[in-house]
This record gives C-alpha cells, sequence and structure tokens, in this order.
C-alpha cells in the first residue's frame, strides 16, 4: 500500500528519485513502472503488474463515447512503462511534463495502490480547495464516518 506525501525535486534532466521507502514495492513482480496522465492534470505511478487490468479496462471502454475517447488518450495515450535506474530515478518524459505542468518542485502522494505525481504548486492550490471544500460538504457514503 503506497501512502504518505513526499516533495521531491526533478533533476536537470527530468528524472525523479523514488523515496527508497518505496522502491521495493513499486518494482514489485518486475522492475518496470507505469507513469501515465490523470484528468486532474497530475500524473499517476503504477507498478506496471497493478497498472496491465487499469489499463485494459480502458481499453476496452468503447471508442463511440467521446468521453471514453478522451480517458482512453490520457490514460493509455500517455502511459509509459519506465525502468528505474540504479539510484532508483525514473525519466519523467517532457510530454507528461507539459501536461502536468510540472517544474523542479513536485509532490509524490500515496493513494493505496499506486501514487499521484503533482506539481508542488498545483498541489498546494488543490490542497487548499479541498480542505475547505470538506469541511463544509463531504463525500457521499461518509456521514456516519468518524476519524
Amino acid at each position: 500500500m503506497f501512502q504518505g506525501a513526499s516533495e521531491l525535486s526533478l533533476d536537470a534532466k527530468g528524472r525523479l528519485a523514488v523515496p527508497t521507502r518505496h522502491r521495493d514495492a513499486l518494482q514489485s513482480g518486475g522492475a518496470a513502472v507505469v507513469l501515465t496522465a490523470h484528468p486532474d492534470g497530475c500524473l499517476l505511478l503504477y507498478p506496471r503488474l497493478s497498472w496491465e487490468p487499469i489499463g485494459a479496462r480502458v481499453q476496452a471502454l468503447s471508442s463511440f463515447n467521446e468521453q471514453a475517447r478522451w480517458w482512453q488518450r490520457l490514460l493509455v495515450g500517455f502511459a509509459e512503462e519506465l525502468e528505474p535506474d540504479a539510484q532508483g530515478r525514473i525519466l519523467v518524459s517532457p510530454a507528461l511534463r507539459k501536461f502536468a505542468s510540472l517544474k523542479k518542485d513536485v509532490m509524490l502522494v500515496g493513494q493505496g495502490s499506486h501514487f499521484e505525481l503533482w506539481d508542488v504548486e498545483l498541489w498546494n492550490e488543490m490542497l487548499q480547495k479541498a480542505i475547505t471544500q470538506a469541511a463544509s460538504s463531504p463525500p457521499p457514503g461518509t456521514e456516519n464516518f468518524s476519524l
């Protein structure tokens, strides 16, 4: 399970050093990982084996549905299978950096089965909006939820 948030930096070549504590789990079932676009403007980082059923489900969506086609273009069209180098770094391609407006400082946020990768400024903006909204309207299904 991938959890926690880490503020990281891309190097001059666009490489991201995956935190040591997540490397083994992220590469479970093989060395490859998959990095792709998400409709919210961030990137998704999956172990390759965890990505395969998701990619297959997206590809199975009807190509006659406009919204489904855009999901396919984003999630499958931007998907890149990457092999981390000996230092545990992955190269974020120029296309994916442009899509997610990634500059130097990024946030890697655990989401259980995968990570989200955000530009740190955009992350902070979205986080503040979410905190404000959470106080006034919790998501459906959390009416009887307590922490």
